[in-house]
Parts: C-alpha cells; sequence; structure tokens
C-alpha cells in the first residue's frame, strides 16, 4: 500500500511530466501525438518512478516510448528544475508504455463483432465445459 508521501511525489511527478513529454512531442515536430501519464507508482524508498504512458495513435508508441528512454536524463533534468521546491531529490524514472485503452477498446469491438457469445450463442458449445 503506497503512503501518502508516495501519493504526493506520484502526483506532482504525473502532473509535470506529462507536460514536459507533450511539450516535447510538440516542439519535436510530432503533430497530431497525444502523450498523457496515465500512472506514476513511487517505491517505498522514493528512489524509482514507474511512469505509464498512454500513448495516441497507438502505432508510435514503441517508437515514442524508445526516444523517451534515450532521453531520460534531460527529461529528469527539466522534472528536477521544475519541481525543486517540492522534491529534494528526483526518483530514477522508468517508463512502460500502458495499453489498458487498447486493450479495453479489444474487448469493446470483440462485444460489438462476431465473437459476441451473447448474440452468438453457437459460440458457447465450442467452448470446453470444466
Amino acid at each position: 500500500m503506497e503512503s501518502n508521501r508516495q501519493k504526493k511525489i506520484a502526483g506532482v511527478i504525473q502532473r509535470d511530466l506529462a507536460d514536459i513529454l507533450q511539450r516535447a512531442a510538440t516542439d519535436g515536430g510530432l503533430q497530431g501525438i497525444l502523450i498523457s501519464v496515465t500512472k506514476v507508482s513511487v517505491t517505498v524508498d522514493l528512489s524509482i518512478a514507474k511512469v505509464y504512458l498512454s500513448i495516441f495513435p497507438n502505432a508510435k508508441s514503441e517508437e515514442l516510448i524508445g526516444g523517451i528512454q534515450n532521453n531520460k536524463s534531460q527529461i529528469k533534468h527539466e522534472l528536477a528544475r521544475r519541481t525543486r521546491n517540492q522534491l529534494r531529490r528526483v526518483p530514477e524514472l522508468e517508463f512502460f508504455v500502458d495499453d489498458s485503452l487498447e486493450y479495453i477498446d479489444k474487448i469493446e469491438k470483440s462485444l460489438k463483432g462476431s465473437e459476441n457469445p451473447i448474440e452468438n450463442p453457437d459460440m458457447l458449445n465450442k467452448r470446453k465445459k470444466s
């Protein structure tokens, strides 16, 4: 369970990182790309922050995560500059793609499509009953 301190630090990091990353994408000539920080979790010793990013359109996510990983030190430096009055030390940043929106989308499509067992009850017989 996260302490209040961990939650506060995660909130500060999430807010500032979202702004830093979106501005970097725009300045880097990546118009039409939306980067949002969906979740930040900070370790108990406050040394590592796991940052989950949702990137739209999704096809560019792997490429962008690679670019973000390569520029991690500049991102951390900019974060430190912005949070110097709130954080004594900025944790190491680890970036991950948050594909939960894509996962939800796949579920919705399968429910609306031909694989919907509610609309196509013949599918249920094919499945093994345990």
